[in-house]
This record gives structure tokens, C-alpha cells and sequence, in this order.
């Protein structure tokens, strides 16, 4: 492995940093902010970054693309803004792009590319949470319809999405091989938006649920085959679990070098508390932890740009990234002391933005079991 940027690679990774800091909001909360934040990010090509440019997309392999969400993650405090993105681009663009008939995604994958569109991905059930095989939403065909009925939960984007990809069961019978992908605009009648959810953190990101009550929608809209669901859900969250969850490894790297400079800076019985071991330990820590999410988030990357299925790669990665994060905002606060508690300091923001990682794309009991089979046990 040779993770040495090209000239055109650092260029990239620089005007993304750039753009991050200097044109991204440090908070996108409320409607307009949020979809003009959208179309910023969009207008950057960072909601097409692993899309092929005959959608409206950049093209690059999954190591660029991580590499570049993670130096918006450095430069941009707003990580519920850079969650929606990337859920918007790795759970909902890239499987369209990928399966979806050619008529389909060039109707669509632009207007979600250029951030004209905002997607959402809808699989999630109250009943049916990480068990893909249990969904509830069932779609009939009829005629050159599908019939979708259900209810889907915890959709990130959902309140504001303009366009959701809806997995639902055509066949109950075939359990998880009987789900089925399918594009559905928010103006379909039948669809009913749920109110946004209060949440713990990322705070700019709507989040709430859909209802659909015979909701029919052309069977061009389906995505993929019959049955392919399954798969094609398995491979964005081998895209989300990288993509999305390198904001976090940016999002240390500032928090890391916040926690330096207030070391360095903060005195203490007439010294800077840098000169504690206590507290230069700590930092330590926080940097071996970030270091090693980096690189096994590479690695992942690294793994899928040669075709491999990754799946034990991918799945340490967004652990490690996720313990990663809530630990480092935890060592963060106690850094700060005092001052890391109080909201004004923007510290504690981190701790509450870094425990639903722990949660979506997999909780981490869930990657657990993945690396766990991976192995044979």
C-alpha cells in the first residue's frame, strides 16, 4: 500500500479544505441555510465525488473520495451539514448511479450531484432496524406500477428530500432476497413527510420519518432487479462506512489540534498544563487513536479501488473510527476542563456529534459481528 498523493490529488485536498473553511457554514441549521449549504457543496462537486462525470459526477476512486470528505470534516465544523452530504451521496446517489436503468440515473443522479436535489436513503423501520430481512414495506406490482405500503424511520434528509430511495419487500417469502430498491419523488401522492426529530447531536441534519400509503410510482423507477435490494444496500454501506464516516477523522484532526494549542497555551500553577504528563498523555492518546482510524480507513479504500470485497477492512475501519471519535471528544472535554463543557466553546458539540456513529451505517455491534464471521467464529 502507497498512500502518496499526486500533484492533482493535493490540489484537490487543498481547495477542499479551502472551500471548507472559508465557504461552508459553521452552522446550516434551518431550511434555506441548509439547502443553499447543499448547493454549495454541490456547485464543489463534493456530492458527485465518486460518480462518474456522465452523470455530474468527479470520478474518483473510493480512497480520493474519503480523503476528500475528510479534509471537509477538518475544515468544516458543521458535521451534521457533511452527514447529510454523505448520506445523501453514498446511500442514495451512488446505488442509483450504479443500478438503476440508464434512463433513470440520467434523469436524476445530476439534479442529486449538482445539489439541486436532495436525496435520502429510506430503509430503516421501527421494527426492523439492522435485520434488512424483516422490512415491513411491501411493494405490489400492478400493471407497470409499483404499489409501495409502509412506513420507514430514522431517514437522514427525510423532512426536506426532494427524492428518496425506498427499500421495500416484493416477496416476503424470500426474506432479505426479496427486497427491492425504488426511487421515489417526494410529490408521488401517497407519500406523507414525517416532522423532523430532535437529536442529541448533528444538529443541521434533518432527520425523521416517511409513510406510504399506495404510493404508486412507475416500474422504471425500480432500481435494479427483483430481489437485488439486499445487495445493492450491503455495497452503499460498504461506500457510507468510509466515505461518510472520514467527516470524523477530519473532525479529529481539529479537535486534536484545538487540544494542542489550549495545552500549550492554558497555564496552570505557572506552567502550561502541556507540561502535566496527565494531560500531555491524553494527547497522546487522542493522536494514536486518530492515526489508526486513518490508516485502516485507508486501508478499506485502499482494499475496494482493487476490487476486493473488504468486508472485515470496511468494518474495522468504521469502528475504529467511531470508538475513535467518541473517545477523543470525551479526552477533548477534559482538556478543556471547565471551559470544554460550556457550549460557547464548541467542544462539547464534538461528544454529542460523535456518538451516533456508534449507531447509523451499522451499529458497532454490528461491525463486531461482521469482523467476527470474517473470521470464522
Amino acid at each position: 500500500m502507497h498512500f502518496e498523493w499526486s500533484d492533482d490529488q493535493n490540489e484537490l485536498f487543498e481547495g477542499a479544505l479551502a472551500f471548507a473553511r472559508k465557504q461552508l457554514p459553521s452552522d446550516a441549521s434551518g431550511g434555506e441555510a441548509f439547502r443553499a449549504a447543499f448547493r454549495q457543496l454541490g456547485e464543489f462537486g463534493a456530492l458527485g465525488l465518486c460518480i462518474d462525470a456522465s452523470l455530474g459526477g468527479m470520478g474518483l476512486d473510493s480512497l480520493t473520495a474519503a480523503r476528500t470528505v475528510e479534509v471537509l470534516g477538518e475544515g468544516c465544523p458543521d458535521l451534521g451539514l457533511l452527514f447529510s452530504a454523505a448520506a445523501h451521496l453514498f446511500a442514495c446517489v451512488v446505488p442509483i448511479a450504479e443500478h438503476a436503468s440508464d434512463e433513470l440515473a440520467q434523469r436524476v443522479v445530476p439534479k442529486l450531484c449538482a445539489g439541486e436535489w436532495i436525496g435520502a436513503n429510506a430503509i430503516t423501520e421501527a421494527e426492523a432496524g439492522s435485520d434488512v430481512g424483516k422490512l415491513a414495506t411491501r411493494a405490489r406490482l400492478d400493471g407497470d406500477d409499483y404499489v409501495l405500503n409502509g412506513s420507514k424511520s430514522y431517514v437522514t434528509n427525510g423532512p426536506v428530500a426532494d427524492l428518496f430511495l425506498v427499500y421495500a419487500t416484493v416477496n416476503p417469502a424470500h426474506g432479505f432476497m426479496g427486497v427491492t430498491g425504488f426511487v421515489v419523488e417526494r410529490d408521488r401522492p401517497g407519500l406523507t413527510v414525517g416532522e423532523r426529530f430532535e437529536t442529541m447531536g448533528l444538529d443541521s441534519s434533518p432527520i425523521g420519518s416517511i409513510y406510504l400509503d399506495d404510493c404508486r410510482i412507475p416500474a422504471a423507477n425500480r432500481v435494479g432487479d427483483e430481489g437485488s435490494g439486499s445487495k445493492i444496500f450491503a455495497e452503499s454501506m460498504h461506500y457510507e462506512r468510509t466515505g461518510l464516516l472520514a467527516a470524523w477523522v477530519g473532525a479529529m484532526e481539529r479537535g486534536l489540534e484545538r487540544a494542542i494549542e489550549h495545552a500549550r497555551e492554558r497555564k496552570q500553577f505557572r506552567r502550561p498544563i502541556g507540561k502535566f504528563q496527565a494531560v500531555s498523555h491524553k494527547i497522546v492518546d487522542m493522536k494514536m487513536r486518530l492515526e489508526s482510524a486513518r490508516l485502516l480507513l485507508y486501508r478499506a479504500c485502499w482494499a475496494r479501488d482493487r476490487g476486493e470485497q473488504a468486508t472485515i477492512e470496511v468494518a474495522l475501519a468504521k469502528l475504529a473510527i467511531s470508538e475513535a471519535a467518541v473517545q477523543n471528544a470525551l479526552d477533548a472535554i477534559q482538556v478543556f476542563g471547565g471551559a470544554g463543557y460550556m457550549k460557547e466553546m464548541g467542544i462539547e458539540q464534538a461528544l454529542r456529534d460523535a456518538v451516533p456513529t456508534t449507531i447509523f451505517s451499522g451499529t458497532s455491534e454490528i461491525q463486531r459481528d461482521l469482523i467476527a464471521k470474517g473470521l470464522g467464529l
